[in-house]
């Protein structure tokens, strides 16, 4: 048998990770890494061990991709949730079309379509989408000003930041901030 990456949809957070390695314990299979989309094995498991494998993942959420379009779209919502949070820290220097283009090795244009094709709507909705999670955890937590939680996340101005969530969630960031009963969302359901 020979080594094999398995592709894993709707793994978006580092709980993710450690929830598929338990799986991969108990279902007693080898792996040599997790990150998030991907498992890499050091041998193939038989087609026994894969249905198992599946409806372990189904139980809590996640599935296994077996198709190459299907890998895409998860590795293009995976660098865009790393975008929308900033992990590089400061201003980002790059648009997000090209880490796109670079990363996946495919004209934007081809992968803007696919995305919108396979999930329903455009990566910059789904961009703006997982902006305002991300915006509503800092806010919840309550450490940074809106001043700063714009500038990390790259908007141009808190004006700019305020009327996207207002757009998005129909409340402005300081409302929110107040009733704090519009519950923030899991990334995997946006």
């Amino acid at each position: 048998m020979i080594a094999m990456k398995l592709f894993i949809k709707n793994m978006v957070c580092p709980r993710c990770i450690m929830t598929v390695k338990q799986i991969l314990e108990q279902q007693h299979i080898d792996y040599t890494s997790v990150l998030l989309g991907e498992v890499e094995t050091p041998q193939t498991p038989d087609d026994e061990k894969l249905r198992q494998l599946q409806l372990a993942f189904t139980a809590v959420g996640f599935s296994l991709i077996d198709d190459r379009k299907s890998r895409v779209i998860e590795h293009i919502k995976k660098i865009i949730i790393a975008y929308a949070r900033n992990e590089e820290g400061g201003t980002p220097t790059q648009n997000l079309s090209e880490i796109l283009s670079a990363a996946l090795h495919y004209d934007y244009n081809y992968l803007s379509n696919l995305f919108s094709e396979i999930e329903g709507t455009t990566i910059e909705k789904y961009l703006i989408a997982q902006k305002i999670e991300r915006v509503k955890e800092l806010l919840v937590y309550d450490e940074l000003t809106l001043n700063e939680i714009a500038w990390q996340l790259g908007y141009s101005s808190t004006a700019h930041l305020s009327n996207q969530f207002k757009k998005v969630t129909g409340l402005t960031p300081s409302h929110f901030k107040q009733v704090k009963e519009n519950k923030r969302r899991s990334l995997d359901e946006i």
